[in-house]
């Protein structure tokens, strides 16, 4: 057996590590690119659809997870008690846009910028919010004034008394909600 030549083996032992590393660091830059933070997310909402809601009292309305209002605002500016209160409905980050579910006029979606780059979904030019106590999807509890003004479903049928919703024009609220 020859004897080992003792820098040779000073060197594989100083060479091993190194190499690793630098596979170590090849591999991680090959599969970074795949590693988004979209990827780390694998339910990220990529859409937001705006839908209508059937209801006894106020007809079809728009809802998205859960019913959407507009404000007729009043003087006192709407603070971060207000906001706990009536978020805003607010597109997911990196969606350009909100989606029309069956029965909402495309046309009229639209959004105005928000503070950090975030976008708000607008109908017919009004902004729209969610009311923090409607807890689900079909509840309406949110059609109120307070402090800061008139909150409204945005009804885009009115129900007729004692039946089915019918179609109607109207532009203005009244009803309890604003028809569009």
């Amino acid at each position: 057996m020859k004897p080992t030549h003792p820098l040779k083996t000073r060197r594989h032992r100083v060479a091993r590590p190194f190499v690793l590393g630098l596979v170590a660091i090849a591999t991680a830059t090959t599969l970074a690119p795949g590693l988004s933070s979209d990827a780390a997310v694998p339910h990220a909402p990529t859409a937001l659809v705006v839908r209508t809601l059937t209801t006894p009292r106020y007809g079809t309305v728009l809802a998205t997870t859960r019913t959407v209002y507009t404000l007729a605002p009043s003087k006192v500016p709407c603070t971060a008690a207000c906001w706990r209160v009536w978020p805003e409905v607010l597109l997911p980050k990196g969606v350009a846009k909100a989606t029309a579910g069956h029965g909402v006029n495309a046309a009229k979606l639209g959004t105005i910028p928000r503070p950090q780059g975030r976008r708000q979904v607008t109908y017919a030019g009004k902004a729209l919010y969610w009311f923090a106590f409607d807890k689900k999807f079909g509840q309406v509890n949110g059609n109120v004034s307070d402090k800061w003004g008139k909150w409204s479903v945005v009804v885009l049928i009115k129900p007729r008394a004692g039946g089915a919703p019918t179609t109607t024009t109207t532009t203005g609220g009244g009803g309890g909600g604003i028809g569009f």
